[in-house]
């Protein structure tokens, strides 16, 4: 008897270990330290445990995100291989025309969930002349082409977005790219640049160190970590501004797989730390199962099409 009990209690604290023997990458198509890598390690770091896994982070960085996509839309779709996919590479690269594509993420690639909701700043320089958002946009049409703004880069989530601020305010502003939010805010606390709208996440450090002032958030949502800032709408009608991250697959991922990912997910953002990590970095958990997801990317897929053509940006 005594030998059966200590066979049962050596299996019981076996099993964790046998459970987690499979493991699951979490491509990354961006380089370490920035948003999308920070949420590519927050899903290896708590989904996959719920699915009896392990997982593992890998940084493919390089045309948007999307020679990371690449490496998920060849490998086999039996789930052991996802993308962090962020709302760029999925919905607004594909519309660019021009854009250096390896592969086409509206037909090699498919949602599996929906993670977290990514809350959009529109910030300026503590020091400088902009107090609030009716002031920029008056100086803005004092001086046709007189300000700038500064973005990720062409094509990526700021520019658009400062560019459908532009379009529904009826502003002239100068698009000044960078290669990242971060020399992009070194220039905007220099004086060189009048305002950038980024992720919340990305400036959060400056906004409360007292560098950065936070005019006006992108979406009526708002953020908890500052309840007194305005949305963008309160000061232009009907402007929403937010982004998202997710998890993708391949095209022909299993609906078995894609049931695993999607379950484990939103038992994941159960989890009160994980919210309360999302949350520090400016992020929202916002779990959507496969098909909501799928839905939200073709919705998104149309409207940043739109906002592309109207601004005749391109890719190339």
């Amino acid at each position: 008897m005594r030998r059966i009990l200590l066979a049962a209690v050596a299996a019981f604290i076996a099993f964790p270990a046998m459970a987690q023997d499979r493991t699951v990458r979490v491509i990354s198509g961006f380089a370490a330290g920035g948003a999308g890598d920070l949420m590519a390690r927050l899903i290896a770091e708590y989904v996959p445990p719920l699915m009896g896994a392990r997982g593992v982070v890998e940084n493919r960085t390089g045309a948007n995100g999307l020679i990371g996509a690449e490496v998920v839309a060849r490998s086999a779709p039996d789930g052991n291989t996802v993308l962090q996919c962020p709302m760029g590479s999925m919905t607004i690269t594909p519309n660019l025309p021009g854009a250096a594509m390896p592969i086409d993420p509206r037909t090699e690639l498919t949602g599996v969930a929906n993670v977290a909701l990514s809350t959009y700043a529109l910030i300026v320089a503590a020091r400088g002349p902009h107090q609030d958002v009716p002031g920029l946009l008056a100086a803005a049409r004092a001086r046709p082409g007189g300000l700038s703004y500064a973005s990720a880069g062409v094509g990526s989530a700021q520019h658009l977005s400062a560019e459908l601020l532009k379009a529904r305010a009826g502003v002239d502003i100068v698009h000044v790219p960078y290669r990242g939010a971060t020399p992009a805010v070194v220039d905007i606390l220099g004086g060189r640049i009048d305002f950038m709208i980024t992720n919340l996440g990305d400036v959060m450090r400056q906004i409360t160190g007292g560098e950065l002032r936070l005019l006006a958030l992108g979406d009526d949502a708002g953020s908890p970590l500052f309840p007194n800032a305005r949305p963008i709408s309160a000061f232009v009608p009907g402007l929403q501004m937010a982004g998202w991250f997710g998890i993708c697959g391949p095209r022909a991922m299993s609906a078995e797989s894609l049931a695993q990912w999607s379950d484990g997910t939103r038992r994941a953002l159960e989890n009160p730390q994980l919210r309360e990590r999302l949350l520090a970095n400016g992020l929202t958990a916002q779990f959507e199962a496969t098909a909501p997801f799928n839905a939200r990317i073709a919705r998104d897929l149309q409207s940043w099409g739109e906002v592309i053509r109207a601004a005749g940006v391109r890719g190339d």
